[in-house]
């Protein structure tokens, strides 16, 4: 078998939306994805029951659901899908966010022209003039605006997103090991992106479709964004400094999980 890809869901009390996130791997998926992996970040509803209970129905694809031994935030959850795709050898990992803002589907053209093979990242892009936006208020409309024009002038490189939910690494972005330094908290797409470019890694954005109906967001936007100023301050004055500092605010040794349940249905 060819190496393929891990699809990893981050789940934190998306206890409603977990099961079309998972409903979205259809078998039009098989020839590229070899595992979906579910992280549930120790949901306090029933995030965790739904997963399994979902899973379970899934006769296509091999499908493992794991919880976080604590609460690792989303940065932290990143972090475990990185390993786990590293420790079975993946060829990269497509991370998609449990809440159902993202659909997988707008990510099949790339996996069938094999873009994703070209490329250490390709990040979903929710802004540019073909991604097609659904109950996104005007002010975080324009508020991305404003970061990704940001992004764009530290960068030296047209930003269209500065940070989705929908995204592909390959191995040899992860293999590259700079994401262990990134913050564990709501901001570690921000920094991937900008230590992405600062380690020379070859970026490729590509158009999706994004919407908020019955989500509800974990982003505290004014922490969030002082904290994303001062990424792009260190990045664009003190880059060896961005490049070498540990932004963590918890220095874990491991990022350690359980295994909740496994069809074991291996994809030849």
């Amino acid at each position: 078998m060819s190496k393929k890809i891990l699809l990893t869901i981050p789940a934190y009390n998306c206890e409603a939306q977990i099961g079309r996130v998972i409903k979205q791997v259809t078998p039009l998926f098989g020839e590229f994805i070899a595992e979906v992996l579910v992280i549930d970040n120790r949901s306090s509803d029933g995030t965790l029951n739904k997963a399994v209970e979902e899973a379970e129905l899934v006769d296509h694809m091999k499908v493992t659901v794991i919880q976080n031994n604590e609460n690792f935030s989303l940065g932290g959850t990143h972090k475990v899908a990185f390993k786990y795709c590293s420790a079975h050898n993946y060829s990269g990992v497509i991370i998609l966010h449990g809440d159902d803002q993202g659909a997988l589907i707008d990510f099949l053209s790339v996996l069938k022209d094999s873009t994703y093979k070209k490329y250490d990242c390709i990040l979903g892009a929710r802004f540019s003039k073909m991604s097609r936006l659904q109950g996104y208020s005007r002010t975080r409309v324009i508020g991305n605006h404003i970061f990704n024009w940001l992004y764009t002038l530290v960068a030296k490189d047209r930003v269209y997103d500065m940070g989705s939910g929908l995204n592909f690494y390959n191995a040899s972005l992860i293999d590259n090991g700079f994401y262990k330094l990134a913050p564990d908290d709501l901001t570690f797409n921000n920094y991937m992106l900008l230590a992405s470019y600062a380690h020379k890694m070859k970026i490729y954005f590509k158009d999706i479709s994004w919407r908020e109906e019955d989500q509800v967001s974990n982003a505290k936007l004014f922490k969030q964004a002082f904290r994303l100023i001062d990424f792009l301050f260190q990045f664009y004055f003190l880059r060896k400094k961005f490049i070498s500092k540990d932004f963590r605010d918890t220095k874990r040794v491991e990022y350690e999980y359980n295994v909740i349940y496994s069809n074991n249905k291996m994809v030849e």
